[in-house]
């Protein structure tokens, strides 16, 4: 991911960015930070670029030509970078060639707050601009011409933008895949699941006369868990009763799917693993947004439910690409109002045991480091398109089976949170590599706090019988996969 930052004080933020985990990511290329100097581009011999407002009032106010010129400047090296790669990737075309669907934030007091969902929805970015204003702030002409997202980080005045970049570009930094090196960091965190973080404890065991709590010392990790949930729950109701509040409404809606859990488990992790944007939850159904892969789900008791659910709750502005329905006689509302078409029908495969199963020792399982995505996208081809497929590769998730060095075959999990993409070369089938494969990725996601499941085709056969011999439990109603093309 590409940061573009326009501002006045350019040395400011390389050193501000520049250390610790952001500094780390910027060397080893997985960000990129290029603060871009205003001042540069302003026409006056004497580098100027403030002048004093119309209609008077105290102080300067920032000019719009040279924001202006600037931001043509990082436009089109964007543009150029971006053609550059398509050509490297042997593709004709590129989402965004003539500069068009750049994200342009300008950071000022009157904007949105900025919020740990706008980092997530900033993250998932290919370049990001960020505008730094200063004095009195710039010329509302060039705002209007240029700004996408106007964002604030509290209701407090600074004397310019670059600090506000600063927490923005580490926020949305720390959840790029690769930045942390570790994926349950930015997981488990403060707001997950609209919880505030537990208490946390180093040593020594007594400092100041305060011990630590016992039940950490215990080992026992299921009261561990329960104990941090129990902390964070407590924490949250005193210090975030709007986050609390939050929280209690997730909870009566996992209650209400967990009636089926078979049938909406996919609907419960999203929930679960804090990703869930609820639009409506009530005794007749869920409508919910996977705030990552954006996968829109609903269920209902009825079709009147569902339709009253979609038509009334369901926001305006947003055109699903994907969404999941949990009853046939859903179907045709969506051909209805997103005119979808050609939904894939689906049974749900869940383990709901807490128990980790046996590995195959005989053979090696392990993350895919980058040396292997063109392998990776090559054999996986038919299992989605390529920029999906590399977006996977790309988030850590996507682990090889090794037989005497070579690669047997592949495993990872979907945007929305399923196993799949499981896929053994033709050479290796047979020999019970997709059982290996399905067994270590159970037993990652259990070590995460994660239900595994899986979705699959009814018309897939041989799945179904894979998912049986591994004991997961499959549901006897069916799903449905629509999407808008």
């Amino acid at each position: 991911m590409r940061f573009h930052v326009m501002t006045l004080f350019p040395e400011m933020v390389e050193q501000g960015i520049g250390t610790s985990i952001t500094g780390k990511a910027i060397g080893q290329g997985t960000i990129e930070v290029h603060a871009v100097n205003i001042r540069d581009y302003t026409e006056d011999r004497h580098k100027k670029v403030d002048d004093y407002p119309y209609g008077g009032g105290a102080g300067m106010l920032m000019q719009a030509q040279p924001v202006y010129d600037c931001f043509q400047a990082v436009k089109q090296g964007i543009v150029e970078q971006r053609q550059n790669g398509a050509r490297d990737r042997k593709e004709n075309e590129i989402e965004g060639q003539t500069g068009s669907g750049l994200r342009v934030v300008y950071m000022t007091p009157q904007g949105r707050t900025f919020t740990q969902q706008m980092a997530e929805e900033f993250s998932r970015e290919e370049d990001l601009v960020i505008l730094c204003g200063h004095y009195e702030g710039i010329d509302e002409r060039v705002l209007e011409e240029i700004v996408t997202d106007y964002v604030s980080i509290g209701d407090f005045v600074l004397t310019g933008g670059e600090l506000p970049a600063m927490v923005m570009i580490d926020a949305v930094s720390r959840l790029v895949p690769g930045v942390l090196h570790n994926e349950l960091s930015a997981e488990v965190e403060s707001f997950h699941k609209h919880l505030l973080e537990f208490p946390q404890y180093s040593r020594p065991e007594n400092w100041h006369g305060k011990e630590v709590p016992k039940v950490l010392l215990s080992g026992n990790h299921k009261m561990i868990e329960e104990w941090r949930l129990e902390q964070s729950v407590e924490r949250t109701k005193e210090r975030r009763p709007d986050l609390y509040r939050k929280y209690e409404r997730l909870i009566k809606c996992v209650d209400w799917l967990w009636k089926d859990k078979l049938l909406h488990m996919d609907m419960i992790e999203v929930i679960r693993r804090g990703q869930a944007e609820l639009f409506y939850s009530g005794k007749d159904g869920v409508l919910l947004r996977d705030k990552k892969s954006q996968v829109c789900f609903l269920t209902a008791v009825s079709e009147e439910a569902g339709r009253k659910i979609l038509t009334e709750y369901m926001p305006k502005q947003i055109k699903p690409e994907f969404f999941v329905v949990h009853q046939e006689y859903l179907c045709p509302l969506l051909e209805e109002v997103y005119g979808m078409q050609s939904g894939c029908a689906c049974y749900q495969a869940v383990y709901t045991r807490n128990v980790t199963l046996r590995a195959d020792k005989s053979v090696e399982i392990r993350p895919l480091l980058d040396d292997r995505m063109e392998e990776f996208l090559n054999s996986c081809e038919s299992l989605g398109e390529r920029a999906y497929l590399e977006e996977r590769f790309k988030s850590g998730t996507v682990c090889g089976a090794f037989i005497k060095g070579e690669i047997a075959g592949f495993i990872g999990i979907h945007a929305q949170g399923s196993m799949g993409l499981l896929f053994v070369k033709e050479a290796f089938r047979r020999r019970g590599i997709a059982s290996a494969l399905e067994t270590e990725m159970i037993n990652r996601m259990l070590a995460l706090g994660w239900l595994p499941y899986a979705q699959i085709s009814i018309e897939n056969s041989e799945p179904l019988a894979l998912q049986k011999k591994l004991g997961l439990r499959i549901s006897d109603k069916r799903l449905y996969w629509y999407q808008n093309k």
